[in-house]
This record gives C-alpha cells, structure tokens and sequence, in this order.
C-alpha cells in the first residue's frame, strides 16, 4: 500500500480520512487568511488532517473577465502565512514548466497539483515530477480510467 508523508501527518488507504480543501484561487491575503482559519477551525473541531489547496493562478478560466489570481511571489508569500499560522500542508497547481521549476527549490509548497485539463501534457508533467515535490493530477473527464497509468 502506498503511503505519502506530508507534513505532519500520512496518507494512505489505512489511515483516517483527510481532505484537500480551499479557495478556487487566491484573490487576496485577507481573504486566503479568513479562509484558511475557519478550514483550521472545523478541521480540528472534527479532528480531521487537511491540505490546504489555493491556486496562484487559474489560467483555465470561463471567462477571459474571470479574476486568475495572484502572481507567483506574492502567492508564496501568502502561502507562508497560511502555512506558519496553521500548520498545514500547501496544494497548489500549475499550467507550465517553469512554474514547477519556481516552486521545486521553495519550502512553502509541498504539492504540485495539474489540473485535468492538462493531465496529458508529458512536458509538464516530467517538470513536475523533477520537482521533488508530492504531485496530485487531477484526472481529465475526457481520459478512461485505464488511461491513468500512462500519465505516472
């Protein structure tokens, strides 16, 4: 059975459910703190370990009007709050090599996530996992189950 050590606790089939949960993107530090402190509150009233997921940038927005996000620095720097104020574990996801390149030598994320619509892109997904980084690809709805293993 695979085991996967983040932070400060395990994920596995065996241990106690945990949860993936935040913010869609990060429209500003005051509303990423409000946020992360009521998941830090119900998480712990319910005793249940969580990573705390917030994207710095939504590149597959509806619409071309929709907010993306902050840029990459000052994610990482709201990211650290969030981090050191709760004890959590960071999610975030990327869209590009060079963002995976950015945040494999940083301390404050510790997993890359790719969004389903680009869980077949081979470049980034070699990027991502030359991150050192735990890595979460969201599965694309176009893609069979029995296509999972060509993405690992």
């Amino acid at each position: 059975m695979k085991k996967i050590k983040v932070n400060n606790f395990e994920i596995s089939n065996s241990n106690p459910f945990s949860v993936i949960v935040g913010p869609c993107v990060i429209e500003n530090k005051e509303h990423t703190l409000k946020i992360a402190e009521s998941i830090a509150k119900i998480c712990e009233s319910i005793q249940i370990n969580y990573i705390f997921k917030a994207s710095f940038d939504k590149a597959n927005r509806t619409s071309i009007e929709s907010q993306r996000g902050v840029v990459l620095d000052k994610a990482l720097e709201i990211f650290r709050e969030v981090k050191s104020n709760f004890n959590c574990p960071i999610l975030t996801d990327v869209h590009n090599e060079k963002q995976c390149k950015d945040l494999s030598s940083n301390d404050i994320v510790d997993i890359i996530q790719i969004p389903a619509f680009l869980c077949r892109q081979t470049d980034l997904l070699i990027a991502a996992g030359n991150s050192n980084k735990i890595i979460n690809v969201k599965k694309g709805q176009f893609l069979s189950p029995q296509d999972i293993p060509n993405i690992i």
